[in-house]
């Protein structure tokens, strides 16, 4: 492979499309050195290069075709069965790639990151550490913002809300896992229909309103409750046909 080098005999790198920035060589990538390496010149002048022996190369490396190894990362925040924050870990590529970096799981395991990383440890050591928020605390914090949750509450029984049924009710209409110590209601006892709210704690550090609306508990619209609501209608209106 023919190209252009630098005095000294130094690899090159050839790369067979642009890709982001990593710290590993995409699977493209073909590492070579001149075979002959090309003598130095006088300061301020362009090394003297053969026209024919400083173009010949050889193959250091080609990692297109290497088996696909594992990518060093470092974690943001905890990961069942990998680690904690600040965790070094080596993942499969497709993990990583896939998964980790892409919801901001973890970050490449940079000097930058490492150090930064290693003196957040440092200060949490010695009691000076400054809790931040996830990347994904961060979504979800802007989604709630701009959220309205709604409670149906039956109307044939008495009932009081509480944490328990509120949450359960933010995964079911909102798709939010919010757990029942992360809420705070009214101190007031929510017992009848209307508009209040809630605040939510997102991992222990950020706190939202959202406002709530507790409304009348619609059965599912299912062909057995249509069937029972015409019977419930045909019944009334046989009864008032009785008394008038």
């Amino acid at each position: 492979m023919l190209g252009r080098g630098a005095a000294g005999g130094c690899g090159l790198l050839v790369r067979a499309a642009s890709r982001a920035l990593s710290l590993s060589h995409g699977r493209a990538t073909v590492v070579v050195e001149r075979w002959w390496q090309v003598p130095l010149s006088k300061e301020g002048r362009q090394p003297r290069l053969h026209p024919r022996r400083h173009r010949v190369y050889r193959l250091v490396e080609d990692t297109k075709h290497l088996p696909r190894g594992e990518l060093e990362l470092i974690l943001t925040q905890a990961v069942e069965d990998l680690g904690h924050r600040g965790d070094v870990v080596s993942v499969k590529k497709s993990l990583g790639r896939n998964k980790l970096l892409p919801q901001g799981l973890a970050v490449y395991a940079s000097p930058e990151n490492r150090r930064m990383f290693e003196e957040e440890k440092k200060l949490h050591q010695e009691g000076k550490a400054v809790a931040t928020q996830t990347l994904s605390g961060e979504r979800t914090l802007r989604f709630l913002r701009k959220s309205r949750l709604e409670v149906g509450m039956k109307n044939n029984v008495k009932w009081e809300l509480n944490p328990e049924i509120v949450a359960r009710h933010f995964f079911k209409n909102l798709r939010v896992f919010v757990p029942p110590h992360a809420l705070k209601l009214p101190e007031e006892p929510i017992t009848r229909w209307g508009e209040y709210w809630c605040d939510v704690t997102v991992n222990g550090l950020d706190t939202v309103r959202v406002p709530m609306s507790v409304v009348q508990f619609l059965r599912p619209q299912t062909r057995r409750y249509k069937h029972w609501l015409a019977q419930q209608q045909a019944r009334l209106a046989a009864q008032r046909d009785t008394l008038l």
